[in-house]
């Protein structure tokens, strides 16, 4: 399938999910990898190296930029383009993968809905985030708070965080697809926050808080 999606985020940033049904060949016949990409690429197996493959030709496609830029890893494993100054972040989950580039910190996460979230919630969940999971959709509360704190933890990338203490995800309406939270280790930084919910997947976006409202633009 195609790229599915593709849209801006305030002025400078965009990101985008392609839904997956290509072989690893049609990816590997676009990417030029770089040995150490090869050399992580080859110890994924199935679908797992799909989904990889499949990710990095769609943080590409989204750049728009004529030479696709190397993926590698910081000391803390957080993954940033080689000789860029922007901010990045991946997510993948069965047939698609997700990507967000842009000059401030962001995290993306994507999941397909999954009944089992429910058996993990009081995990990642405070006392006062579980009460806002009420009414007829409380999967999908589930699922958009666990995205948003994957979506924080990305940005933060540092790894050390507990997701029910240092995480905190502000009380939310799922109709209005937008709310804040923030990493509450260190500086306490503050991040908008902006959700999709479709019939296969939820789609959730952290940016980086500054003195402008964040503006998801079609």
């Amino acid at each position: 399938m195609p790229l599915i999606l593709k849209e801006k985020i305030r002025e400078e940033g965009v990101f985008g999910i392609w839904e997956i049904d290509e072989t690893d060949a049609f990816f590997e016949a676009l990417l030029d990898l770089s040995q150490e990409e090869s050399r992580e690429v080859q110890q994924l197996k199935s679908r797992r190296r799909t989904e990889w493959l499949a990710s990095r030709w769609l943080l590409h496609i989204i750049s728009g930029r004529a030479a696709r830029g190397i993926l590698v890893k910081d000391e803390f494993g957080k993954p940033y383009i080689a000789g860029s100054n922007w901010y990045i972040s991946i997510s993948h989950t069965h047939q698609y993968t997700a990507a967000i580039a842009a000059p401030f910190l962001v995290g993306i996460d994507i999941q397909v809905r999954v009944e089992k979230i429910t058996r993990i919630a009081k995990k990642f969940l405070s006392a006062h985030e579980a009460e806002n999971v009420t009414g007829q959709r409380p999967i999908d509360y589930m699922h958009i708070y666990w995205g948003a704190k994957e979506c924080l933890y990305k940005a933060y990338g540092r790894r050390v965080l507990d997701f029910k203490k240092d995480l905190r995800i502000d009380a939310f309406n799922i109709e209005l697809e937008r709310t804040s939270g923030a990493i509450l280790k260190g500086k306490n930084q503050r991040f908008d926050l902006h959700f999709k919910v479709h019939k296969p997947y939820i789609l959730v976006l952290a940016l980086e808080n500054n003195s402008n409202e964040a503006h998801i633009q079609s």
